[in-house]
């Protein structure tokens, strides 16, 4: 997984699922502060990071991806339809990845081209300074 600025690259390195004690009452107790509780496709999972606000977006964006899968596929196997919905994922940021590329290739031209015409333009000026001087 991945996403720009706040990289799940980055963030995955920093976010696991972790191990919190239940009780005999069935009720949670968390092992830090940093922990959160969240659901995706009807299941708990118990995470840590940097960031919770941000892990819990996460699992909304997954568990909507799911439903939806599921909403368009016959399957009920819950495995079957997180590894589609992984492949939607998947490529929802391929083509953000190629549309950026895009971008950053039409920029990096733009930028050398008008970084061209300054100095082309320096040039001149300066040339024309030293036959006035």
């Amino acid at each position: 997984m991945a996403h720009v600025r706040h990289s799940l690259a980055n963030v995955g390195a920093r976010w696991a699922e972790q191990a919190i004690p239940e009780t005999k009452a069935g009720t949670l107790m968390a092992e830090d502060k940093d922990s959160i509780r969240v659901e995706i496709y009807d299941e708990s999972y118990h995470l840590r990071g940097s960031d919770p606000a941000y892990i819990q977006r996460l699992a909304e964006i997954v568990d909507a991806k799911m439903r939806a899968v599921a909403q368009h596929t016959s399957t009920v196997d819950s495995l079957r339809v997180a590894v589609l919905a992984a492949l939607n994922l998947a490529d929802d940021y391929y083509q953000l990845k190629r549309k950026y590329e895009g971008i950053e290739s039409e920029y990096t031209s733009r930028a050398s081209h008008l970084g061209r015409a300054l100095d082309s333009a320096l040039d001149e000026a300066l040339s024309d300074e030293r036959r006035i001087g």
